[in-house]
């Protein structure tokens, strides 16, 4: 397994644009193989900060997941919420293997 960890860098009068941004993308990683746990947005300390996590099988159902980018309509559309509201100012993405408690749903191929 391999899970992504984005971390964003967000402007704060535009939350409401990034969950809209967050929701979409939600929903697209669940339909294309992943596990998506969620986006955790700014509530106490950084204002502008926010994670989301996400986990595939593997390195290489995630590249099969990436190769919609820019392609698929609706990988276009949810992109296009990010890039006219502004909403993320930057972000970093950064792989681990994550080390689940026994009761964790399984991933498969």
């Amino acid at each position: 397994m391999i899970t992504c960890v984005v971390t964003y860098t967000v402007d704060p009068a535009r939350i409401e644009a990034f969950e809209r941004f967050a929701r979409a993308w939600m929903d697209l990683v669940t339909r294309h193989g992943g596990i998506h746990h969620g986006y955790f947005l700014p509530s106490e300390g950084k204002s502008d900060e926010a994670l989301a996590l996400f986990t595939f099988p593997s390195l290489a159902a995630y590249e099969v997941y990436r190769q919609r980018f820019g392609v698929d309509p609706e990988f276009i559309a949810a992109d296009r919420i990010r890039d006219e509201s502004g909403c993320v100012l930057r972000y970093e993405r950064t792989f681990m293997r994550p080390l689940l408690p026994a009761e964790a749903p399984e991933l498969h191929d």
